[in-house]
């Protein structure tokens, strides 16, 4: 059998399984089982599978028809220009949080500026670890929950030529005394620059959910108390007392949580400017407030 059958035959099995994108998830298992550049593929249309090739793209295709995430299987999820390790430890980057690397970007325009960030909640090191690639005299805490989550950020860190410019701590964020201890020791000052946080923020009870994302991602980065509220506040108002005289927080947040969350910050009297971020397709998706004097 050939390359494009066994990928036509592929393609419209994943599209009966009610894949977004059954095309695109074909052909980056494929290149990735018969270890090309995707491009390639197409300059292979008419070569005949070998059993061994056969073999390895049925395991691909059993494991996608699960429902297993595609980044899952390859390894890997491209976020903000660079190649982040992924498993089933960690949250899959979404293109929505790259909004928050964005938002830092345009509020910091100096690139030699030596930011002091937190990152909370730090799964692959997607956020952190994009940011210290912007801005090379920064120094970076990175804090998540689960051991395994830290273990994967690190050989981010490693891989991007970033890591003697990142602490990381294996604590749950509400242990704040903990990882502003680090903070203090690492960067020899107490105040916070920049926080920033894709939390868990989904109620437990949320239909909209999809059923293989509960299956397959990490429960502890994505479900909260208080209707998905309770980590955004508890967060914010814990650090949010620690922040320099000039400081940004940007923290990812659901789509119906926007007003619940600008009336909180507003509460908190930390902040000078306040709003929510919209994402692409119109949906609230960052909660940013900042801080001047």
């Amino acid at each position: 059998m050939k390359l494009k059958e066994i990928l036509d035959k592929t393609t419209a099995f994943f599209k009966d399984k009610k894949f977004e994108t059954p095309r695109l998830d074909a052909e980056l298992l494929f290149a990735h089982g018969l270890k090309l550049e995707r491009i390639q593929l197409y300059l292979k249309f008419d070569q005949p599978m070998k059993e061994d090739e056969l073999n390895t793209l049925r395991e691909l295709v059993r494991r996608r028809g699960s429902g297993e995430p595609v980044a899952y299987i390859l390894g890997y999820r491209d976020f903000f220009g660079h190649r982040f390790e992924v498993n089933s430890s960690v949250l899959i980057p979404r293109p929505e949080t790259e909004h928050i690397v964005e938002e830092v970007l345009k509020w910091q325009t100096d690139k030699e500026a030596a930011l002091g960030i937190i990152d909370l909640g730090t799964g692959s090191g997607c956020l952190g670890l994009s940011l210290l690639k912007e801005y090379p005299n920064a120094r970076l805490v990175s804090v998540d929950i689960s051991d395994k989550a830290i273990e994967v950020a690190k050989r981010n860190a490693e891989a991007l030529g970033v890591a003697e410019r990142v602490r990381f701590v294996h604590a749950d964020a509400s242990q704040k005394e903990t990882v502003l201890s680090v903070y203090r020791e690492f960067l020899n000052r107490a105040d916070v620059d920049l926080l920033v946080s894709n939390p868990p923020y989904i109620a437990q009870n949320d239909p909209q959910v999809e059923e293989n994302v509960r299956k397959f991602e990490p429960a502890s980065a994505l479900f909260a108390e208080d209707q998905g509220l309770a980590l955004l506040k508890q967060w914010t108002q814990m650090y949010g007392t620690h922040l320099s005289s000039s400081a940004l927080v940007l923290m990812e947040m659901g789509m119906t949580q926007g007003d619940a969350m600008k009336a909180f910050y507003e509460n908190l009297n930390i902040f000078n400017e306040i709003s929510v971020i919209k994402d692409l397709s119109g949906h609230d998706r960052i909660i940013r407030g900042v801080k001047h004097g």
